[in-house]
């Protein structure tokens, strides 16, 4: 359980542990801008749909041994609203949201 609890933040765009939960909300409040990493919208059958990648600035493995999972892409309307994928690192994320947005447009 090394990363449980698990609240992270930004620094120089690398995820840095912060174990004081009211400096990571204040964070979050002040920098909420910084944790979209990247949003795509397309139209498939007239339906808007969403593909949204951000930091999630808590440890999403839930106390699994392991590295934190802290990204995550989800699909927002569309046959497949609220599917999601979460990732450990900035470039699976990125390769994810990708990867989803591909699914989405087919």
């Amino acid at each position: 359980m090394a990363n449980f609890p698990g609240y992270y933040i930004l620094k120089n765009g690398k995820p840095v542990h912060e174990p004081d939960v009211l400096k990571w909300a204040t964070w979050f409040e002040v920098h909420d801008h910084k944790r979209i990493i990247e949003r795509t919208t397309i139209k498939r059958n007239g339906v808007k749909i969403t593909i949204s990648t951000v930091f999630l600035g808590f440890n999403h493995s839930w106390g699994v041994s392991g590295k934190p999972v802290l990204w995550e892409t989800m699909v927002f309307n569309g046959p497949n609203d609220q599917y999601q994928e979460r990732y450990t690192s900035l470039a699976a994320a990125k390769k994810g949201h990708a990867k989803v947005v591909e699914q989405e447009q087919r």
